[in-house]
């Protein structure tokens, strides 16, 4: 499915809320799942990674009920019903096949997990290798999907992590759940922390300090949750409203965690017009609404080192951002971006530069030099990946002609609404 963009100029003006957070989803159903009791989950995200964990859960044994306000999950703990050799699909979903090879790991049974064809090219040594330090039996082809996983008896490591993966951090704290002693790992940078903060509010024995997480053999207590927005979906419409004329939105109940919040630091070196409004904690995660207006005179900035993983998902979109602020953005330390659903790096530029924009892929990120008019008058592709895909619709937004952009069904595979909701706020 292609999609044409045409704005004319035209501002964004309005509120909108934003769909669920992802991470936060998954999480959520997974943690549910393990736990022992009945959990409550409010605003569960309608991508469909997070319904690749649901469904995952459901199969392993989870009860689930899924309604159009909640989720009702009511499991019996930690170890999932012996279910033999079964098959799981992750789809799309690298958040999913991670943090379930953690769990799957400790159980007394063996599974393997299955994916798409852009998830069996994704990298899985950064799992395996710690996951085989604890004891588990894991087999794969060259370190990637399918993942054999044999049920295993767990102990417990000492982990250095060499890149800043929440994904990683979660696969190993959540083995840790079944380990025989004390897991600890260290981060290089800090990453998302959202598994932290759900797995001490459900009674994990668990421990964090300047990038020091320890985890015991646990039992996890039910949760009830509410999810906030979701801060990498509000990122194209924070984007869309400081580079299109005249734009004035809100954005309502967005999480701002400050491991997710890159973007709004570099929002904030770059000169941009945003203001936070109503902020609030929420089922232990920092809420808030978002005041976003058309900003002239953004300038270009420097964005690398430990604000990465901050901001790794949007760096599209942060790219497209660079194209009108005034100098050289030079983004650097971002090399993960090559392991995403595209390579992320090489795509980002190769798309831009057909719209018009002053674009060099570097080995770790790239260089944007600004401020370039978007001419527009081409068609662009998504090559199966949902953030690329929306970062070239609100590229789209600022083009002099229409553009269309190829594969743009990919979007739902996070953002299902995203179209709807763009189109409410154009006047």
């Amino acid at each position: 499915m292609s999609q044409k963009v045409f704005n004319g100029q035209k501002p964004l003006k309005g509120e909108i809320t934003i769909p669920a957070d992802k991470s936060i989803s998954h999480r959520a159903i997974i943690f549910a799942s393990i736990a022992k009791g009945q959990s409550v989950i409010k605003n569960f995200s309608k991508g469909k990674d997070p319904l690749s964990s649901l469904e995952i859960c459901r199969a392993l044994g989870a009860e689930i009920e899924h309604n159009e306000n909640s989720i009702i999950v009511k499991s019996e703990g930690k170890y999932f019903p012996n279910k033999g050799d079964i098959t799981l699909n992750c789809g799309n979903s690298g958040t999913t096949m991670r943090l379930m090879s953690g769990i799957l790991a400790g159980q007394k049974f063996n599974s393997t997990l299955t994916g798409d064809e852009s998830l069996s090219s994704r990298p899985m040594k950064r799992i395996i290798e710690p996951l085989t330090l604890m004891g588990a039996k894991i087999e794969s082809i060259n370190n990637k999907a399918p993942l054999k996983i044999y049920g295993s008896s767990l102990n417990s490591i000492n982990y250095e992590s060499s890149i800043a993966s929440a994904q990683v951090k979660s696969c190993v704290l959540l083995a840790g759940l079944y380990a025989d002693a004390v897991t600890t790992y260290k981060e290089i940078y800090p990453s998302r922390n959202h598994t932290e903060i759900m797995l001490s509010s459900m009674g994990a024995n668990l421990t964090s300090h300047d990038g020091i997480i320890t985890i015991s053999n646990s039992e996890l207590a039910p949760l009830d949750i509410e999810i906030p927005g979701d801060i990498s979906s509000a990122a194209f419409f924070i984007v869309a409203a400081l580079i299109v004329p005249n734009s004035k939105i809100i954005i309502k109940n967005v999480g701002l965690n400050e491991t997710r919040c890159g973007i709004l630091k570099v929002a904030e070196n770059m000169g941009a017009n945003i203001e936070i409004l109503d902020k609030r904690e929420i089922c232990g995660e920092i809420v808030g609404d978002i005041l976003v207006q058309y900003t002239q005179g953004l300038k270009s900035c420097e964005i690398s080192g430990e604000i990465i993983p901050t901001l790794i998902d949007e760096i599209p979109i942060i790219a497209l951002l660079a194209t009108q602020a005034q100098g050289t953005t030079i983004i650097k330390d971002a090399q993960d971006l090559r392991n995403k659903e595209s390579d992320r790096i090489k795509l980002t530029v190769s798309e831009l530069k057909k719209l018009g924009a002053n674009i060099e892929e570097t080995t770790d990120g790239m260089i944007i030099r600004g401020k370039t008019t978007l001419t527009g008058g081409v068609e662009v592709d998504s090559h199966k990946d949902h953030r690329l895909a929306m970062s070239l619709y609100v590229g789209g937004l600022i083009c002099q002609k229409e553009i269309q952009i190829n594969e743009f069904e990919w979007v739902n595979i996070s953002f299902p609404e995203f179209v709807s909701l763009m189109c409410s706020l154009i006047s």
